[in-house]
């Protein structure tokens, strides 16, 4: 029989859920189970793809072409669970499921209510995807929000009956909560104990507690803990806030018993843990000598999940390559009103850096200070990588810059430049609905011989995610080509361009996917891992 944990959070948000999650998942993948993560969103949009990056971060992109939460980038740096759209449930796609079967009578007239109708849709998909691989052990389900929001009560409700219906053996609950610290570094348990207290109002008593914390919690704290909230003192874990990375939280919990007591609690004996993977990982990370500055020259600068995979990508870059990645957040507003870029850039300004970095975006808000950006860069030889708008920013710039096009533009931006070098793809032209309809997900292209992006991956033929709307246009591709600027990469029928590179320039590079979705800190995404090192010997 399948296991499920279900990870619920209290006091409030941003405590770490995914985290602690996508931590577990990990220690008992180290010890031979396949497991399977799951997001439980209660926000009432479909899906993550047409939200505002400053409200809720980057959207994380699965193989299947879903736009989904930023947690599911958690789950891929830290487990090898596959994800894909079942993998992501909102209560936007639960309400519209089961409306869409009412209206089409599959309810035999019956009044639908939460409870059974939106429950079962919920238990439902949790279920679907245990069932997906025959093989798999043991499905981690994340309630997002917290105990007390209104909108989460149908995910708690379902995660109850589930807890009910396996028995405690095959379904239990760890709950995560803050335990702050007020003046004179006092630790404050309350906060947790009212938390347990809602999660049993709404009828589950936690198994598991794990408290965030700025410290470890002493013994006699977690005695406390434990005796006011019915948890098994052995089952109180501390996530401490550490000077390291959050990638060593695997082996912190590791140390403190985590996994033993989940697998003792749900009846499943494993082999001894192998961690190896982490522990290399941490090793890799004391290693670390010198540091190189990388600026990210973007519009959403302002909240840091905007481009949480990119900047995790980068630190897993620097990893690989032993040193320290600084990151320079540069608003592309900024430097368009800039007089020039050098004194946002250049070595005698305020943010010198090594190496540059433009992200993807949407929208003409700063896209002349992107394009600044990349003629310094290019210019200066300073190590450059353009993704999805950054590589069109690349093309861009070249159009203007190289072949003195003034007006080349992207369509986005501009419908009516007379050298639209990026437009709108073909199958895009009439749709009128925003919400997953972009070219996404999974993609092949295929590298040319000898160029930066062949020698990164070792191999012709990529797969990769996309998620964008607009390409570089086919019908400069001559014009482009011939005044030097390298066409990298394309889809295997040579319909589009997928990568571009700037000749005679240590590391000039753009792809029109997303790479910084499929990097690990135990494996660095070579592309990331080759920027990083022409940044590090740009520096040495």
């Amino acid at each position: 029989m399948n296991k499920f944990i279900f990870v619920s959070g209290g006091v409030c948000s941003s405590l770490g859920k995914g985290v602690a999650a996508s931590s577990l998942g990990a220690l008992l993948e180290g010890r031979g189970l396949n497991v399977r993560m799951v997001k439980c969103d209660p926000y009432i949009n479909v899906d993550a793809g047409t939200m505002n990056p400053y409200q809720h971060g980057e959207v994380y992109v699965t193989d299947d072409g879903a736009e989904t939460d930023l947690d599911l980038g958690n789950y891929a740096r830290f487990t090898q669970s596959p994800l894909s759209r079942a993998n992501s449930i909102t209560t936007g796609q639960i309400y519209e499921s089961v409306i869409r079967n009412e209206r089409e009578g599959r309810f035999l007239g019956h009044t639908i209510q939460v409870i059974p109708h939106i429950t079962d849709e919920i238990k439902g998909r949790i279920t679907a995807v245990a069932k997906e691989d025959p093989d798999t052990d043991v499905v981690i389900v994340e309630i997002g929000g917290t105990v007390g929001d209104i909108e989460s009560i149908p995910f708690l409700e379902a995660a109850r009956q589930m807890i009910h219906e396996q028995g405690r053996s095959n379904a239990i609950s760890i709950h995560l909560t803050l335990i702050p610290e007020v003046a004179q570094h006092e630790l404050k348990t309350k906060p947790t104990q009212h938390s347990v207290k809602a999660m049993q109002e709404q009828g589950i008593q936690p198994d598991l507690l794990i408290c965030r914390a700025p410290v470890m919690l002493d013994d006699a704290t977690c005695r406390k803990i434990a005796s006011f909230t019915n948890v098994d003192y052995e089952a109180v874990f501390v996530s401490y806030d550490v000077d390291t990375t959050t990638y060593e939280l695997p082996l912190i919990f590791y140390e403190q018993g985590l996994d033993q007591v989940v697998l003792k609690k749900m009846g499943v004996e494993t082999r001894h843990a192998n961690l190896k993977p982490w522990k290399k990982m941490m090793e890799q990370f004391h290693r670390r000598k010198g540091t190189v500055r990388i600026g990210i020259v973007g519009k959403y600068m302002e909240l840091h999940d905007a481009y949480k995979s990119v900047y995790e990508a980068l630190f897993h870059a620097g990893l690989a390559n032993e040193v320290v990645v600084e990151i320079v957040k540069i608003d592309s507003a900024r430097l368009e009103e800039a007089a020039d870029a050098e004194s946002v850039l250049g070595a005698n300004g305020t943010s010198p850096v090594d190496g540059i970095l433009i992200p993807g975006g949407f929208g003409s808000r700063g896209i002349n200070g992107m394009v600044k950006a990349a003629t310094w860069a290019r210019e200066h030889k300073i190590p450059f990588f353009g993704i999805c708008l950054g590589m069109q920013i690349m093309v861009i710039e070249w159009g203007r810059e190289v072949l003195k096009w003034a007006d080349a533009d992207s369509t986005e931006f501009n419908q009516n430049a007379k050298h639209a070098v990026v437009s709108l793809l073909e199958e895009q032209i009439d749709i009128t609905n925003l919400g997953g309809t972009m070219r996404l997900g999974k993609s092949e292209s295929v590298a040319i011989n000898s160029s930066k992006i062949h020698t990164a991956y070792g191999e012709r033929h990529i797969f990769e995610r996309h998620r964008h709307r607009y390409e570089f246009a086919n019908k400069y591709r001559v014009e482009m080509s011939g005044s030097g600027l390298i066409l990298g990469a394309f889809t295997p029928d040579a319909s589009l361009v997928e990568s571009v590179e700037w000749p005679d320039h240590p590391w000039g590079l753009g792809v029109q996917f997303h790479p910084e979705f499929k990097s690990k800190p135990i494996a660095a995404h070579p592309l990331f891992r080759d920027f990083i090192a022409a940044a590090k010997a740009r520096v040495q």
